[in-house]
């Protein structure tokens, strides 16, 4: 049965009240490590988040890296634990409660089949990299891309994606798609902006006037990437408790991030 929307509304406003949710800003750690601490504790599902290297710096849009640090950590990690929070409370899903990030150095990846990758206009691999995300997605891993926009954008994460899969058709997503209809029916295709629109009222950024529903599949028809372009659904996790920052699009972007989990834990 899906979940109702007072359920989520009431879920975001939770957030709002979340101790210390601000101070995960500044204390959170990478997830590494391999004591029992909080964020080793084994679960059935990871959020885990890619950290890629970048083949040029992130331009023209809104933000950046988190602290200085590379483009892959935008939005990280208070994004990552806002959704972590509304999963624990809308669904059963055995979660660890803290982000996990991921590289592509080895085989350490094939343990989290479900990631997430941002700013991904700037990603570029190496031979083996690319090899072990094509071999991770081939075998039954789930990525979901966000946060890039406008047509130069495109034209730079294809540059990096065709490293990884170079002969796979990119497609837009119908509204009969199973993966809009996992937890959620997302009947209603919004651009979900970032948090620029608070200051500015647009829900675009660069050219990105039009939000983009993609995916590329495997030979089963299996959605193995999913791709929200001229969207940031990242920033509207992070910024949900923000009254500022206006519901619908924070609920459009949780709703659409679990029937995305719910889609890739179970294909």
């Amino acid at each position: 049965m899906k979940l109702s929307r007072i359920a989520l509304l009431s879920a975001v406003a939770g957030l709002c009240g979340a101790a210390g949710i601000r101070a995960y800003q500044r204390t959170a750690d990478f997830g590494f490590g391999s004591n029992d601490s909080a964020t080793n504790v084994k679960s059935e599902f990871y959020w885990s988040r890619l950290a890629y290297s970048s083949s040029m710096s992130s331009y023209g849009g809104y933000g950046g890296g988190y602290w200085g640090r590379s483009s892959w950590s935008r939005d990280y990690p208070k994004a990552d634990r806002q959704f972590l929070i509304a999963m624990h409370r809308l669904t059963r899903i055995d979660g660890r409660p803290y982000e996990q990030v991921v590289n592509l150095d080895s085989d350490e990846i094939f343990n989290y089949p479900w990631i997430y990758a941002v700013q991904v206009q700037t990603w570029s691999f190496t031979e083996p990299e690319a090899k072990r995300l094509r071999e991770y997605l081939l075998k039954g891993g789930f990525l979901m891309v966000d946060d890039f926009h406008g047509t130069q954008d495109w034209e730079n994460f294809m540059t990096g994606l065709r490293q990884v899969l170079p002969d796979a058709p990119v497609e837009d997503l119908q509204q009969s798609d199973e993966i809009f209809h996992t937890l959620y029916d997302v009947d209603e295709k919004v651009q979900i902006p970032g948090e620029h629109y608070i200051r500015t009222n647009r829900t675009y950024e660069k050219d990105g006037y039009t939000p983009k529903w993609r995916g590329i599949r495997d030979k089963d028809g299996r959605i193995m990437v999913a791709i929200c372009h001229n969207m940031h659904l990242g920033d509207a996790w992070e910024w949900a408790d923000d009254p500022n920052y206006p519901e619908p699009f924070a609920s459009a972007a949780f709703r659409v991030g679990l029937d995305y989990i719910l889609y890739g834990m179970t294909h």
